[in-house]
Order: structure tokens, then sequence, then C-alpha cells
């Protein structure tokens, strides 16, 4: 992108491109998502052309039509002014410290104060997922964990539902750490722990991420039946919740594992469809919260497996802008992985060698990673080495490190 153009400015400009389209065949694909009349096509390609050079910026009007047809959504184009996180300390926001709070759980009955105190906590908590060291967050998590299940049965307890709700945003969190570190069955059996705890509290957002869960275990296992079967459940028990938006995501990419094209499109559509329709989150770094530019990493994904490489390309690209500060530090590593190891397959699929092992390489040595998820994606980028570069040093080299990786990961 140019310096000096807004920064969707150049987006709109590079998304078009990555597509094939001229500034006339990109009007004329606005139609296809709108009801309403358009001017002529003259207009439209003239339209395009101002957006792309930063001189006039879609209205509210445009703007949805615009993303819409480039196969995003609004606020991941056009993003708004982000809100502070929620994730703030609780002394800050209830007067009271983690011993107060402890404290106070360990009392007859919860008063409000103390309630929104432990919510607070649940939120920080899951907004350090995408950056702590999972085995230190995992530690606290299941802390936590334990102080709200202690509660659960206590005689006189007026307040059980909250207590298995937030036991059961804790219980994902935890699910999920064990995960990436590679502990599957105990992330299974918290997962059916999170079940249960959505089922008592009556929360759809915990049920459709548990069943989220397990179409993500699937997919790294390569059981891409059975991350459709979890998408189907997880949207029936999910309601309006974002979680919604990730189970199309999963369901996405294990079509496309598939080499079903249609139907991993079609997914797609239905998760940017109901993202377009969802507000802007007001935590966008709860790791159990879908925001927009999450949307670009799904579909990302998707296009490294079909083979559309400048869409692959450019979603990457933009990937590791949105998940890079002003001052460099990576806010989502584990995003910035995966867009690195894409560019990897991308570069591999062209013939450069020596880009696909460097973007690999960068790739593994992330130090926050789900090493399951990183290992399933690297896979992608060790099958064309493997075929394409075989007896190549630098190639064998890589892939050596790579298996390195699987053992631990078994």
């Amino acid at each position: 992108m140019t310096d000096d153009l807004p920064s969707w400015a150049g987006r709109v400009r590079s998304m078009r491109e990555a597509r094939g389209w001229t500034h006339a065949e990109a009007g004329q694909r606005m139609r296809a998502h709108t009801s309403e009349r358009l001017p002529d096509g003259d207009n439209l390609s003239r339209r395009w052309k101002a957006w792309e050079l930063g001189e006039s910026k879609p209205d509210s009007f445009y703007a949805p039509i615009v993303a819409a047809t480039l196969g995003t959504v609004t606020a991941a184009l056009f993003p708004p002014i982000e809100r502070q996180s929620a994730g703030l300390e609780v002394l800050g926001t209830t007067g009271m410290d983690t011993l107060e709070v402890v404290s106070r759980l360990q009392a007859s009955d919860i008063d409000d104060g103390t309630l929104e105190a432990v919510r607070i906590t649940v939120d920080k908590l899951c907004s350090e997922y995408a950056r702590r060291p999972p085995a230190e967050l995992i530690m606290e998590g299941r802390q936590w964990f334990r102080r709200l299940v202690e509660l659960r049965g206590r005689p006189g307890f007026r307040r059980q539902r909250d207590v298995y709700e937030l036991a059961g945003w804790l219980a994902l969190l935890v699910g999920c750490l064990e995960f990436d570190l590679g502990d599957r069955a105990a992330a299974e059996a918290t997962r059916r722990s999170a079940l249960s705890l959505g089922q008592e509290s009556g929360n759809g957002g915990i049920l459709g991420w548990a069943h989220e869960m397990r179409a993500w275990f699937s997919l790294t296992r390569g059981d891409y039946r059975g991350v459709t079967v979890a998408a189907e459940a997880g949207r029936a028990a999910a309601g309006n919740h974002s979680v919604s938006v990730q189970l199309a995501a999963q369901e996405a990419k294990a079509w496309a594992r598939m080499g079903r094209n249609e139907e991993m499109r079609a997914a797609l559509e239905r998760g940017r469809t109901l993202l377009e329709a969802m507000p802007y989150p007001d935590n966008v770094d709860n790791h159990f919260v879908v925001d927009p530019s999450k949307f670009d990493f799904y579909a990302m994904d998707c296009y490294r497996h079909i083979g559309e490489n400048d869409l692959a390309r450019e979603l990457s690209d933009e990937v590791i802008r949105t998940s890079t500060g002003p001052d460099q530090r990576e806010r989502w590593p584990m995003r910035v992985a995966e867009a690195q190891i894409t560019l990897g397959v991308v570069a591999a699929r062209e013939g450069d060698l020596d880009e696909a092992v460097m973007r690999g390489r960068r790739a593994l040595s992330v130090e926050r990673k789900s090493l399951p998820s990183l290992m399933s994606v690297a896979r992608d980028l060790s099958g064309i080495l493997s075929t394409r570069f075989a007896g190549e040093p630098e190639a064998t080299s890589y892939l050596e490190y790579v298996r390195s990786l699987e053992q631990r990961d078994c």
C-alpha cells in the first residue's frame, strides 16, 4: 500500500487487484450486493478510482456494498475508532484487589460488586489469551475456576446461574490453553465441562464455543466431517452470539480441505453476513469475541488451501498489518504466525524457496503459539517443499525442523 494513502484506500485497491478485476468490473459486481438501484457503469468506475486514490471515502450506503463485493465486512475494511478494551485491572474499576475479591468469594453470599469484580477478572484473563505465556495463564485460570466451582451447591447461595456462567467462560479458556500446550485429553475433558456449565447457565455463547472447540480439535486432526457436525450443533446452540461467525469459518476451512470450494464460499459468506449485522465489540482482545479483522484471518486460510495465491497473499499482508501495533509489537502473534505460513506457501508455489523457508521458520519461532494448530498449518508448507524442492538442503533442513516439532505435538 502507498504510505500517503489512507489504509482503507490502499486496501480497496489491493483487494480488487487480488481478484483480477478492472475498476469497471468491480463496479458491476457491486450490483449483486444490493437491491438498490446504482448509477451507471462509468459512474461506478469513477467512484471506485476515487476511493482507491483516497479522494473520497464510501459513505454509509456504499461502504457495506464495497465490503461485501470484496468479501469482507465493513468494520474490517473501514474500522471504527476502537474503544478501550474492557479487560481492566480489578482494583481500578471496583476498588478491590484480588485478595479482597477472593475473601468475599469465601463469604456466605456474594454482593453485586464482588460478582462484577469476578466478571472483570474473567474478561481480563480471556483477553490475555493471545499474548500471555500459556503455562502461566493456565495456572491463574484454573485457580479462579476452582474458586467458582467451590461455590456450586453452597447452601443458601442465590447466584448459582451467574457462577455457572463465569465458570463456563473460564473452562473454555483453560481448555483452549490445554490444547495449545498439547494436552488433548485434558482439553477435551475441560471442553465437556464447559458444555455442561453452558447448559446449566443457559448461556448460548458458552455452548457455541464448546462446540467450536470440538470443531477446532477435529480440524487439526484431519476429521473434516467432524468439523461440519460440530459447526451445525454449535449454530443451533449459540443464538445470536458472535461465535456463530467462527463456527461458519471453521466449517469453511473444513470444506476447503475437502476440495469443496462452493460449500467453502457459501460458509464464508454466511459468516460474513452474520458478522456484518453485529455491533462492533466492546473488547476485541477477548478470545471469545469475534472481531471484524479476524474474518480476513479466516478467509486467508481458506484461499491458501484452494490455491488462490493472490487473495491469500493480500489477506496475509492485511492480517499481519492489523495484528501489529504502532510499536511493532504483535497484538495477535498466532494470527501473524499463520499469515507467515500462508506467505511461505505462496512463495513456494511461485518457486521462491528462500522466501518460503524464511517465512516458515519465522512462523515456527513465535513464542506464543498453539502447537497443534500451527503444526496443522505448517504441514501445508511442508507438503509443497517436500515435493517441489525435494533434495534441496534448505528445504531438507526446514522439514527436519518441522518433524522435530511434530514429535513434541504427539
